[in-house]
This record gives structure tokens, sequence and C-alpha cells, in this order.
């Protein structure tokens, strides 16, 4: 066996480059930028107005003027206005372009408007050249870089690409991925099954997380007999990128996926990680550049595997920046005595103090899926210690939000 961090190590050194595609702005939502978006003009491309009210000269402020005239009324859209006289104003709202003759707005609520005429309630002294003005180009100048590639587009993103015009960007390519189940005891998710038999959950579980991350992977199921085993992994390694397999990798008679793989050439990289769950654990790689993650078959082993090997793997080979890693505390004693390193299902919340603290769910071993939808995260246990006392504190892998 390997421990963790060899596993992690020998994983993230297969990085693979799948390239990049092209597609409309607005599909891109949750995929991964692969060049650098420049703003076509200014931003904001003109002296915006950031509140309602009128558009003044401060020097006439500053002559002790206190009531304008209202020359016009402009909206967000319309073509600038034009004042001559100092005791004139222009009526004007949030988001219009601020006319040349005019460079400071003050707000309705510091205004009475009667029959044309707008008069000031403040003191002078309360009023500040330029204000309410969000200026050109004060976020960014022409040409300059207002969104840098490899990080994942979010509705942010998108609101900056359709500002500078953009309709259609370059973003990283997504492997080919392929999720196998195997055995014959499972059977599909409508079927009754018999007492000795299960339904199919894992590969829809890992289906479902990759979707999350923005891959549509194939399913395919295969049973306990070696030809189609063999078979079927032959055509997937020609057809994807990546293969994701749950199940028939431990050391059962009927596990023949090891084998499967050996006489395909698919290089073993390891076999078995000192973790609970997901000892069985297997990794490896072909010729032509797939690789093969082959997780163990129990529900809790698959799921953790996929978010602490998998997941991280995909960031790095998107070429997305690694995350900062998140720490809690244990907010009970936990004991486990095996030299193995423990990944612990665990609550995360938030307390009073701001600190996240991890409440462990026991289960009852890596077979017990029930107990996922009750946590939000694995927690790393070091493989050197057998107890873990209340308030230490230690890595957690989160796979849902905090709320």
């Amino acid at each position: 066996m390997i421990t963790v961090e060899e596993a992690e190590k020998t994983i993230q050194a297969e990085l693979r480059d799948y390239g990049v595609e092209i597609m409309p702005f607005e599909l891109t939502l949750g995929r991964v930028l692969a060049e650098d978006i420049k703003a076509d003009r200014d931003l904001p491309p003109f002296n915006r107005v950031t509140m309602d009210g009128i558009a003044v000269n401060y020097d006439a402020i500053e002559n002790g003027v206190s009531s304008f005239h209202i020359k016009a009324t402009q909206a967000a859209g319309d073509p600038p206005g034009v004042v001559h006289e100092p005791d004139h104003c222009i009526e004007i709202m949030t988001g219009a372009a601020l006319p040349l003759s005019v460079d400071t707005v003050i707000r309705y609520e510091d205004l009475e408007i009667r029959a044309g005429l707008a008069s000031v309630l403040i003191s002078p002294n309360h009023i500040k050249k330029g204000q309410n003005i969000h200026f050109q180009g004060r976020d960014k100048k022409q040409h300059d870089i207002v969104a840098e590639s490899g990080q994942i587009i979010s509705p942010a993103i998108i609101s900056l690409v359709a500002s500078v015009g953009e309709t259609e960007l370059r973003v990283k390519k997504m492997p080919r991925v392929v999720i196998i189940s195997s055995g014959d005891e499972l059977v599909e998710v409508e079927q009754i099954p018999l007492v000795y038999q299960i339904r199919r959950s894992n590969n829809y579980t890992v289906k479902a997380v990759l979707q999350q991350h923005g891959i549509e992977a194939a399913m395919l199921h295969v049973p306990d007999d070696p030809e189609i085993t063999k078979r079927l992994i032959q055509q997937c390694l020609l057809n994807y990128d990546v293969i994701l397999l749950s199940g028939g990798i431990s050391m059962g008679k009927f596990d023949y996926i090891p084998k499967a793989l050996e006489e395909l050439n698919v290089q073993q990289l390891f076999h078995k990680v000192e973790q609970r769950p997901g000892k069985p654990f297997w990794f490896g790689k072909h010729e032509n550049g797939v690789v093969v993650f082959a997780f163990p078959g129990n529900p809790v082993a698959t799921f953790m595997c996929l978010h602490r090997y998998f997941l991280t793997w995909l960031q790095a080979t998107l070429g997305l920046k690694p995350q900062p890693a998140a720490y809690a505390v244990l907010d009970r004693d936990f004991n486990f005595l095996p030299a193995l390193k423990y990944f612990l299902q665990v609550h995360l919340q938030v307390n009073e103090s701001g600190q996240l603290m991890a409440t462990p769910i026991e289960g009852n071993g890596s077979g017990d899926f029930a107990n996922l939808a009750d946590t939000n995260a694995f927690m790393e246990l070091p493989l050197e210690k057998n107890h873990f006392a209340k308030g230490e504190v230690y890595r957690v892998w989160m796979f849902k939000g905090l709320f």
C-alpha cells in the first residue's frame, strides 16, 4: 500500500491537456476560461451618473448659486444635454451620461423642485465637486484585461463578457469520461431487486457529481464476466479520455477488472492506499493517454475517492489554481484504531464565533451511504494517531455547501 500523499502525487503527475473549444458565451457558465478577456472601451465608457437628481457646474455652487433652472431632463440612454448658464441645470437619472458642461450631481433628496426650479436644501459645504459620478475608465481602461484565463466562468464573468461585446469564448475542453459499474448483484433503478440484489446507485452518484463540474459522462455496466469486462474496457480505451470504474477491484474471486486492465496494457501506477474508506483504490494509465480511476464498489468509498482524487486531478488538468485547503475544528472526541488515514464523515457548520465546526456522523462502514445525505464533508484524520480530541483542527474536503 502507498500513503494518501503518495497516491495524490502519482495522480497529479498524470495531468492532461485536452485543448480548447469555442462556445457561445451564454453557454459557458461553469466552464474554464481559456483566454484573457479585454475591455473594448473604457469601463465605464462615459462619466456615469449614480444618483437621480440634477447635474450642475460646481463653480456655481462655490459662487453662491443655490437655485437652478431645469434646462432639460435626461434619462439613461439619452444623448447628453448642454447647459450654458451657471444657474441652469439638467435633471438627470441614474445611469445617464454626464454632459460635458456640468461636473457635479445633487440628488433629489437634497432638493426641492417647483415650477421648473430646483432649490438646494443642504449647505454648500456638504456638496463635493464630482459627487455621485462614476468616472469614465475608473474601473478599466480600453484593452485592459477584465477577466483572466484559467478561472471558472461565473455569472459575474458572463456579465463582464457581455459588457465588452464578446459573443464567443474559448474554454478548456472537458475530458470524455465514462463511468463503468460492475457486479451481478446490481440491477437497474426501476427494477424490483431480489433479496440478494441491490439497485445501481454509484454510477448515478458519480454522474451527478461530474455534472456539477460541467462533465456529461457516459454510463456502462459490466456483469461479473471476464471476457465481457475486458471487451468493454477495451472499447472505452478507444473512445474516452478517462475511465471511472466502480467496484470489481478488490481481492474477490469475481473481481476481474485488475486482470482485464493488465491484459489491455493499462499500466498500474498503484493499487491500495493506506486509507479508509477506499483502501482498494486502483489507478493507472494506458499508453494512448487514457487515465483510469478504479474505485472500490462501496458507495462511501467511491464518493470519497471521487472528491479527494479525481476532482483535484480534474481541476489541475483544466489549469485551475489550487484552492486553499479548508480546515475545521472537531467538536467531539473521536477514536479510530487501524493504522490508516481516516476520512470521517462530518457535518460542518459555522458557530457564533465564526469557527468552522465539524460534527462526526458515524455510519456503519463504507457501505453505509445513507449518512451522506446528513453530511457535507470528509475530515481527513492522520494515520499516525488513534485518538482525536475535541478542539483539534484537521483538513476537510467539502462536497456540498454549508447552507
